[in-house]
């Protein structure tokens, strides 16, 4: 199914019913007094989350959601029915959007969480209402009123603990593979992930944590060059970023300037998401020998002047990935 992370759609809930004007005419009583029943109250909007769903693709094709009108008041003191609640799921981390003020409604974040947007019209009340010891025949009947209206936008932020950054081709899908379940695509060309990938990294029994792979950034990224920033808002939500080196470039490029690019196109994008803690992840450790990666990778980080935590892997061969999600476990749970 396509990935698509936000929609703009317009909601309406039903309007309520109208009362009725009737009065009781029967073989045995000509003159009977009003019976005129009550509306039934239109149908409201509701938003679900779903933990089983992961795109907003429904709402990009379904620009108006209408519920079901309230029915008209009947003789005999019928009420009419009421409409139809419409309950509208969306993926767990959708934020809920006023469209006009741009300001978040709900962040959709537990599993089954209700948030009702439009409440449906209020019932319109018959004549039978209205009798009483001075007006014996009322004529007189109240509208429904009319359903609330909004423009909203969705945004759907994944929900990930631990978020990976890298150059094309660093190696993020390899790693996320060798650690998860998750199957995204690999290949030796740049731009292989096309869209986030989240995998799910179980230690133990009863610890987990979810990590999330997106596409590889580029220089130049922060003003729309390739395909990164377009999904780098999916980790505004993690607790630590990783960032993926190759420590064996195809193209023989710097890595301490490959290192720069991408702190710098993050910090370009949004500084909140550059202050999270990121530890650099040096990877494909099993194509240089110990001597010369320990001093090649020792020099990096003194000219990087790095001061936080570094690790060096190999995700196809599994060298000191396990260490390092046995790391990221206890850092996440630190901060709960």
């Amino acid at each position: 199914m396509k990935f698509i992370d936000s929609a703009s759609i317009t909601v309406i809930a039903g309007d309520g019913g109208h009362g009725c004007i009737s009065f009781r005419r029967e073989l045995n009583i000509p003159k009977g007094g009003p019976d005129g029943g009550d509306g039934g109250n239109g149908g409201s909007i509701w938003f679900v989350a779903d933990k089983n769903l992961n795109t907003l693709i429904e709402y990009n094709m379904k620009k108006v959601i209408k519920a079901e009108n309230g029915f008209n008041g009947k003789s005999y003191n019928c009420t009419g029915k009421n409409g139809k609640d419409i309950f509208v799921k969306v993926p767990l981390g959708t934020q809920i959007i006023d469209k006009i003020s741009n300001k978040i409604i709900l962040d959709m974040t537990i599993n089954k969480q209700k948030l009702l947007i439009v409440k449906g019209g209020f019932h319109g009340l018959g004549n039978t209402r209205f009798k009483s010891s001075i007006n014996r025949a009322p004529r007189k009947r109240s509208y429904g009123s009319k359903g609330e209206i909004k423009e909203i936008k969705l945004e759907l932020l994944l929900l990930a603990n631990v978020g990976m950054l890298g150059l094309p081709n660093s190696g993020k899908s390899t790693f996320i593979r060798s650690v998860s379940s998750a199957r995204p695509k690999v290949s030796d060309y740049p731009f292989t992930t096309l869209i986030p990938k989240l995998g799910v990294v179980n230690i133990s029994n009863n610890k987990n944590f979810i990590i999330a792979d997106i596409p590889g950034l580029i220089k130049g990224s922060s003003n729309g060059t390739g395909l990164g920033t377009i999904f780098l808002k999916h980790l505004s939500r993690c607790q630590v970023l990783l960032h993926l080196i190759d420590i064996m470039p195809i193209d023989n490029s710097s890595i301490i300037n490959n290192i720069n690019i991408i702190h710098n196109e993050i910090k370009k994008f949004n500084k909140k998401l550059f202050l999270k803690p990121i530890w650099l992840v040096f990877n494909k450790s099993d194509l240089i020998n110990k001597k010369n990666l320990y001093f090649k990778i020792k020099n990096i980080i003194s000219s990087i002047k790095w001061k936080e935590k570094y690790y060096i892997i190999s995700s196809i061969k599994k060298i000191n990935t396990f260490l390092l999600c046995k790391d990221l476990m206890k850092f996440i749970q630190n901060k709960f």
